[in-house]
Order: structure tokens, then sequence, then C-alpha cells
């Protein structure tokens, strides 16, 4: 056959320099008419201008659609000539182009609807008896056209069998009970693609469609499929099949651009020729680097992808496409018919016949058709899968045969609708060429994937087939060559091993898929879950990226720390200014200054502020709840006694400026031996508001495990921070009263003004409570401890400044100045006479 078939070519090429009359071999007369929708055109021609409803014609020719038109015609040819199936009934034909356009395909699916031997359709209740032009249809190609003649033919029950739409929508029975294919559907396409990604351990890819039924349907299953299968979608994109908006090439450079980003070697492409061509060729020009392209049928076994300049630097391309056997003696037929077409007596019967059979009625609109050679088409003729259609057409033969009861011998004459056909297509298989096939529930033929490797040897391309996939799959992966320095797999994997310390974070919204993040701090890996960390317990810590928790060591002021070690020096040098204060007012006890100044009850004051200081130690040291109940109180008591010899002096001093005409009555009772009773009772007070502390709640001890990240801080805690107002705040009472009294108090610029000191030392006092506070309440670490002794020091410093210092300054410097009239007591003073 080989010879013939390149003596034929030869002679075709030479023949071909005048038109011939292909274009009119897509019709002929019958007893039953088969339809047929086949894209030999292409580039419908200003399709999106179109404002009326005017003829819509192809700008190019496309072979491959051509060729499954021709082996229609062969096949009906070889049944009329066939002596066992339909015996004395002639099949004929009515084949018609789509331009891959729904709006083409709808016209010539009008024409098959119409009554037979009229131009009309007839809108009727019941369209049981209707006999529609055509006994079924043979096409269209893509799933797009599918769903929308097959909503059309099913409800007229009119078969339809597509040889190449494979779409999982077009499944559904119910929606399309008259629609059959002869190719598998997606789903089994899906199930062979995910096999394959496993086989290579491929889980990390990016998977890309066409913008129309095919893509769409098929990504939309391989993301529900791959899901299931720990197969990760880094990215997935679609591609506008209007190639000519001006906006597609920005989406093509941004889909590209993402993959850029995601670092996949892997890109499963689920697309029409055209748009699958579009993006290969924007890939290389962009320079995107080598990837493992998975491709379909519908673009990769086709001379258009290949023949796309330096497409060898796109990496290595592997693909499913249907398993279909060569159909016997097509090739010889098409070089026969080539050879026909370019005879001037073959081509007027042709016509004559379309003439006079088909007047009037809706022309194929193949005028490309005439111009073409044998040689123009040989390259695609050796690749062309024209099975699927062969199927097609014989499984309407046999129902139609089964339908008309034919024997081998002879068929009754008789009147068949196409709905009656349907049983016989659902129940029934059929045989062609020894081989059995059926339709099976979904009206679908499963009969397998071969797996192909685009083989490059000196720029010449070689389908190799390493595989083949029917329900299971199988590769030869000794065949496939990747694009890998070392000819090796690449690797296109989400999974990695994390290290001991980090966690698996899963990435946006593919569970399968994550990073190795460290785990934070207080928390660890635990071999038992790897998708989170563990946190510790609340008395442990651990560092980042740990695999155990260690416990967490114990904070407070220590004694032997610098800070501590300086606190105390500064606690020695503050007792030890008050008593040496103390013992020079014990000498001079008996001086004009210290009696006005308080006399004895001048050594109880600085007694307590000692008590005070010393009371620094209550906050050094491992911390207690007593320790943290007894540091207030002792700091309450203790004040308290130092303010109430200031209170003393204050009644004094108002007394004698404010009240003059009162002051011998009362006087006694805030001098001399009647003071230490008021002092007694400031100090019961202050004991009954330390009791009511105690009771309604006392400071306590708090283990601290949040603000240090490898201790627990050991802090005193307020329990009711009323209760600490109510004991504090007396003090606060006393030192305000005393300021009341001694604020406005003027004296004689001969005389020493008592008042002041009190005056300033409890300002000051008042001062450090403001700043003492806010620190206090805020701070949770050792310096609170740190905040409490340098608010004992500096009160403690404050008063023994403002009050006993300047004091100290005349004793020993100023010893002239300690006389009886400089320090008259207040009491002897007269005071002026009031107009």
């Amino acid at each position: 056959m080989v010879p013939d078939l390149l003596l034929c070519l030869s002679f075709g090429y030479a023949a071909a320099l005048k038109p011939t009359c292909l274009s009119a071999q897509f019709r002929r007369p019958g007893d039953f008419i088969i339809g047929g929708l086949f894209p030999f055109g292409r580039d419908t021609v200003n399709l999106t201008a179109r404002a009326e409803p005017t003829f819509v014609a192809c700008e190019r020719l496309y072979v491959a659609g051509l060729l499954w038109a021709l082996g229609m015609k062969f096949t009906i040819d070889q049944i009329n000539n066939s002596t066992s199936l339909l015996p004395g009934v002639k099949l004929g034909y009515d084949i018609h182009n789509t331009c891959f356009e729904p709006v083409v395909a709808l016209q010539p699916s009008l024409l098959f609807l119409t009554r037979n031997g009229m131009t009309g359709i007839g809108v009727l209740c019941n369209y049981t008896e209707y006999q529609p032009h055509v006994i079924a249809v043979i096409g269209p190609h893509k799933s797009d056209l599918c769903v929308l003649t097959a909503k059309l033919f099913s409800f007229f029950l009119i078969p339809q069998i597509s040889y190449g739409a494979s779409s999982e929508k077009l499944s559904n029975t119910e929606l399309y009970p008259s629609f059959y294919r002869t190719i598998p559907s997606d789903k089994n396409l899906v199930e062979a693609v995910v096999l394959l990604l496993h086989k290579f351990g491929w889980n990390w890819i990016a998977t890309i469609g066409s913008d129309d039924e095919y893509g769409r349907g098929a990504q939309e299953l391989f993301l529900s499929i791959a899901e299931n299968h720990s197969i990760c979608i880094a990215f997935d994109g679609l591609i506008p099949t209007d190639l000519a908006d001006p906006k597609t090439q920005n989406q093509v450079e941004d889909i590209i651009k993402e993959i850029n980003k995601t670092k996949v070697n892997v890109i499963v492409l689920f697309a029409s020729a055209k748009p699958a061509n579009t993006l290969l060729e924007h890939s290389i020009r962009m320079g995107l680097s080598k990837k493992v392209w998975i491709g379909t049928d519908t673009w990769m076994y086709f001379n258009t992808s290949a023949s796309i300049p330096n497409i060898q630097s796109v990496g290595t391309i592997l693909g499913f496409i249907i398993k279909a056997g060569t159909v016997p003696g097509f090739q010889k037929y098409v070089a026969d018919l080539f050879t026909s077409v370019q005879q001037d007596k073959f081509c007027q019967e042709s016509r004559e016949i379309n003439r006079l059979m088909y007047s009037g009625m809706l022309d194929t609109h193949c005028k490309e058709c005439d111009h073409i050679s044998l040689h123009d088409i040989s390259s695609t003729l050796s690749l062309s899968q024209i099975q699927p259609v062969y199927i097609g057409v014989y499984s309407v033969a046999h129902a139609l045969h089964r339908a008309l009861g034919c024997t081998h011998r002879a068929c009754p004459k008789a009147s068949i609708k196409p709905w009656q056909l349907l049983h016989f297509m659902n129940t029934l298989p059929f045989e062609v060429n020894g081989e059995s096939f059926q339709f099976d529930q979904s009206h679908g033929t499963n009969a397998g994937y071969d797996l192909m490797f685009w083989s490059w040897k000196n720029s010449t391309l070689t389908y190799l087939p390493v595989g083949s996939y029917e329900g299971t799959l199988y590769i030869n992966k000794s065949q496939i060559q990747f694009h890998t320095a070392d000819q090796k797999k690449p690797t296109s994997e989400c999974f990695r091993h994390c290290k001991p310390g980090q966690f698996r974070q899963v990435k946006g919204f593919h569970l399968c898929c994550y990073d190795c993040t460290d785990c934070p701090e207080n928390t660890f890996w635990s071999a038992k879950d790897s998708s989170t960390c563990t946190p510790c317990l609340q008395h442990q810590w651990s560092p980042v990226r740990s695999t155990r928790c260690y416990d967490r060591s114990e904070r407070y002021l220590f004694w032997n720390e610098p800070l501590t070690i300086a606190l105390l020096t500064l606690v020695s040098i503050t007792i030890s200014l008050i008593c040496l204060t103390a013992v020079l007012f014990f000498k001079n006890l008996e001086t004009p200054l210290v009696q006005a100044s308080g006399g004895k009850l001048n050594l109880f004051a600085l007694f307590t502020l000692t008590l005070l200081c010393l009371s620094c130690c209550l906050c050094i040291g491992k911390p207690s709840n007593n320790l943290c109940m007894i540091q207030q109180i002792v700091y309450a008591l203790c004040l308290n006694g130092c303010f109430s010899t200031f209170f003393i002096k204050s009644l004094e001093i108002t007394l004698v400026t404010e009240f003059p005409h009162c002051a011998p009555t009362f006087l006694p009772w805030v001098t001399q031996r009647r003071a230490w009773l008021l002092v007694a009772l400031c100090l019961l007070t202050e004991c009954l508001l330390c009791f009511c502390y105690l009771h309604l709640g006392p400071d306590y001890l708090m283990s601290d495990y949040k603000s240090l990240p490898t201790e627990v801080l050991l802090v005193c805690s307020t329990e009711s921070w009323f209760a600490f107002a109510l004991m504090h705040g007396y003090n606060g009472c006393l030192a305000f009263v005393c300021l009341l009294c001694t604020f406005m108090v003027e004296t004689s610029g001969k005389k020493y003004n008592v008042a002041r000191g009190i005056t300033f030392a409890v300002l000051l006092y008042f001062i450090i409570c403001i700043f003492f506070v806010t620190i206090f309440t805020t701070l949770k670490t050792v310096l609170r401890s740190v905040t409490q002794i340098g608010n004992i020091l500096t009160t403690s410093l404050g008063i023994l400044g403002t009050y006993y210092i300047p004091k100290c300054y005349i004793i020993l410097l100023k010893p002239d100045l300690n006389t009886v009239d400089y320090f008259q007591s207040s009491v002897k003073e007269e005071p002026e006479d009031s107009q």
C-alpha cells in the first residue's frame, strides 16, 4: 500500500495546480441520511463584529477535521458496499463545517432537524411520528459545541455520536439522553494523569486549561481527584480562547509569571490546540525554565504544536492520546479520492448529484478544500485518528440494521424514526472489523489511552509510545529521556522532610502541601504530631526549634546580685544618716531648736524612719505570701508613726496661728505628754485599717510565667486595690491635713519657720507616691521590688532632707542661731491683735 500511496502523492502534487471538486463530496443521497458536523475550517471572520444574522465563513482549512469528515464518508461507502450489514439499504450523508464555533454549528444542526424532504421544522405537540432530515448525527468534535447541539438533538431524541467531545458533563444521560461518544470521558483521562503524577512522585504542580467546556470541565475534575491523591495544585489558570482579544496576551503572560513564582517543575495542560499553542509560544518568548508538560491529544498530537519555533526549549512533553486502532484501507481511499476529484467527469457527476438532490439547501462551504492536494495533507494523514469516527458510523449502522430487522441477506423496507435506534444503541454490542464495542451506562466507550513522549533526534520529532492506560497505568520509564542534565526525572515535590524542631505549615488552601517552619518559643516538636507544635507546660519553657521543654528557674531579687548590693548600700547610707541625726538630736534634746521641732517626738519619728528603711530587706530574697503581706503593713505603720508626729506639730502650729484664743485650752493636748496619746491613737487607727486590709485581700505571691522567656517571676501582687488604698490612704490623709495646717503659715523674718519643713516633706511624699503608684501597678518584673525599695528610700531621704537636715545644719554649723529668741515657742508668742 505504501508504494501506491507514494505514487499517488507524487501524482497528486503534480496535478494540484488546478482546483478540484473535493468540496462536492460531502453530500450523498440515500435511504437514510446520517448528518455530520466536522471542523474542516477554522478562524471565523469578524465573528465579534457580527451585527446581523448573516452567514459566518471560515478563513483557513483545518486538515485534521477534513480527514475526520473523509473518514465518515469512507465508512458509509464501506457499509454501502457491505453484503452483510444493511444489505439492500443505501446510507446517505450530509456533512457540514463547524469552524469550531457554536454559532456556525447551529445552522446545519437546524437543517438536520427539518422535516425530511422539506426546509422547515414542524412545531408539533408530539414528535413520535416526526421524520427529520437525518436519522443520526456524527459529531461535532468539541465539548462546548456538543453541549449546545446535544440539547437540541436530545429534544427530538436523534442519536448523536461524538468522536471528540470528552466533557464529563455530557455523561449525564438525563440531560442528554440521545448523546453518545466513541472516546473516553475526561474522568478517565484525569484518572490517568493523576496516576502518572503519582508514579513519578510529582505532587507539586500547576494546571492550566483553556477557557472552554473541555478545559474548564477537565480541570475541575482534575482538581477534585488530585486532592484525594495528595497532589497539590500550586497554580491553576485558564487560557482565554478569544486570541484576537488584546487582553489575552497580558492574561497569558500573567499565567506564566505566576507559574514562575510557584517554582513547579510539572505543568498539566488541559487545553484546546490554539490556546495551548499560544501558551507554549509565550513560554518560549518569556524564557520560562524547562518543565515537564503533561498534555492531551487535543494539542500534543498535531503538527501545529510541534512546528512552534524552538519548541524543544520548553522541556519534556508527555501526554495521553486516545488508544485508537488503524482503519484499514483509509489512506488508500483518500489517495484514490484525491485522484478522482481531479477528473472532470467525476466532478461533473458529483456536482450534478448535489444540485438535483439538495437544491436550495445549505451548502457545506468548504471552498478551501478545492485548492489542496494529497501532498498538503500527507503528514496529517499518517497521524490522523479516524477510528472514533469509524466506530460512531458503524454504531448507527448496526442499530439501524437491528431496528429494521435485517438479516444477512436483506432488509425489509420500513420507515424508522431516529428515537427507535436508541434502544439498540443502549443495550446491544456491535462489532467493527472483528472487535466488539458497546456503549456503557453513560453512553461512552473506554478504549483506553496511549502514553506518548515527544522524542527529539536531530530536530526531528517522533511520537514515541512509552506506556498505556486501561484502568491501570503502565509506563516504560527507560524510554523517557527528560530535559535534565542526567536525563533523569526532575523533582516537583511539595512534601519535604522537616528537621527536628520544625512543623508542617500548610500552604494556602492546599492541605497536602506545607513549608517546614521552626517551632516558636515555649513550644516543642513531637513526632506524634508533626503538623503542629505542642505548647510547653506552664512551668516550662523552650527555645525556638526545640524538641523538648525545660523547667523554668525562679526569678526574684536575689541577695547577691549587683542591683541588690547597690540598693542595700543605699539603705545602709540612709539608715546611717537617720541614726546620726537621731544621735545629734538626742545630744541636743534640750536645745530650743529640738524642742521647737517636737522634742522627743523627733526621736520617735527617726526611729520609725529607721524601721521603714530596714523594711527594704523584706523585698529582697524569695518572696512568700506572708512576706508580701508584711511588706505593705510595715510600710504603712512605719510611715504612720512618722506622719503622726508631723500631725501633732501641725495641729500645734494651727492652734497658735489660726485660733489664738482657743490655743491655751487645746495646746496641752498636742504638747508635752498628751501628744503621745495622739500618736498612739494614730497608730491604733492604722492598725485597724491594716486588719481590714488583711480581711479584704492582702498582697499575695504570684508566679508570673509570661513576663520572662525562660524564668518564672515570683512577685507580690495586689489582690484588693480597695484594701490597699484604704490602708495607705490613711497616711495620705494625715499628710494632707499636715499640708493644710502648714502651707499658709507665715513667720516673722527673725524667727525660724518650723512649718516649712513639714510642708516640703509632705509635698515630696505626694510626688513620690504619684510616681510609685504609677510604676508599681504596671511593672511585673523584679523591678517591682526595686521600685518598692526605691519608694521607701526616697520617702525616707525626702523627709530627712526637708525636715531634719536643715535643723542639723543649724545645730552643727550655726549654733549661734540655736537660741530661745530664734526658736521661741509658738505657744509663747503673742499674736497680733486683730482689728
